[in-house]
């Protein structure tokens, strides 16, 4: 994921974990019947990852793709953070048995990196690359802070990754995120106006900012704020570190 991305992220981290209005990231289930099973289906529809997942009870192992272990691992580890993803919890919660696992995935370790990979990939294809096709470089950082602003389960994540810095397969992940990141931040800071030293000292700010406000969130839990409040800070940070 990119710098931008990683802005945007602190805001919409507070706002997910401080707003007292929103609700954890559960599957919300959409009553959209499957033809071939006629049971509903869930979608994970907050998560930040669009897909449809069928969660009904022991279906064939063909039933479940690799994108829905891959979606549930993230959102395992979003709630339960890296140490907690382990092949039998998930098979309970998608209501399948370990062979539908094998079916896709060799071992814990192989659904992790694929998991990771696609946490990774989603930044950048979905915020990075979308951020970049705004002409007009001074209207590229207030649409990053306000897009990323409203994801939610890109955040969860990020932060429980945070606590597994220790992690052989996370730390790879996270250093090339963070420095996307930066490299996205640093440029776009530079093409908004600023010299380049500059420009590289507000991506760090601005990258400080984010990683801090998880931490106080997820580490010392600061009291929750309301959906103004919020709004509100978005706006701060928008007006604070973003050049006029």
């Amino acid at each position: 994921m990119a710098g931008g991305a990683w802005i945007s992220y602190t805001i919409r981290m507070s706002m997910d974990c401080l707003h007292e209005c929103r609700q954890p990231p559960l599957p919300i289930p959409v009553q959209a019947a499957d033809a071939s099973v006629g049971r509903p289906h869930y979608k994970y529809a907050r998560y930040g990852y669009h897909t449809h997942m069928n969660v009904s009870s022991k279906p064939e192992r063909t039933r479940l793709s690799a994108e829905d272990w891959e979606l549930a691992a993230l959102h395992l580890i979003a709630e339960q953070g890296v140490g907690a993803l382990a092949v039998e919890a998930l098979a309970r919660q998608l209501g399948v048995t370990k062979g539908s696992f094998y079916w896709h995935f060799r071992t814990r370790e192989a659904l992790l990196n694929a998991a990771l990979e696609r946490w990774e990939q989603y930044g950048e294809r979905e915020i990075i690359s979308q951020i970049e096709q705004i002409a007009d470089p001074r209207k590229r950082l207030p649409e990053l802070f306000r897009r990323v602003a409203h994801e939610l389960q890109p955040h969860r994540v990020y932060a429980s990754l945070l606590k597994a810095l220790d992690h052989p397969q996370v730390v790879p992940v996270m250093a090339r995120v963070s420095q996307r990141r930066m490299e996205f931040l640093t440029t776009a800071y530079r093409e908004a106006g600023l010299p380049p030293p500059q420009a590289l000292n507000r991506a760090r700010l601005t990258y400080a900012a984010y990683v801090g406000f998880l931490q106080l969130n997820f580490t010392l839990g600061l009291p929750r704020i309301n959906h103004e409040e919020f709004e509100a800070y978005v706006e701060h940070m928008i007006a604070t570190l973003i050049p006029a």
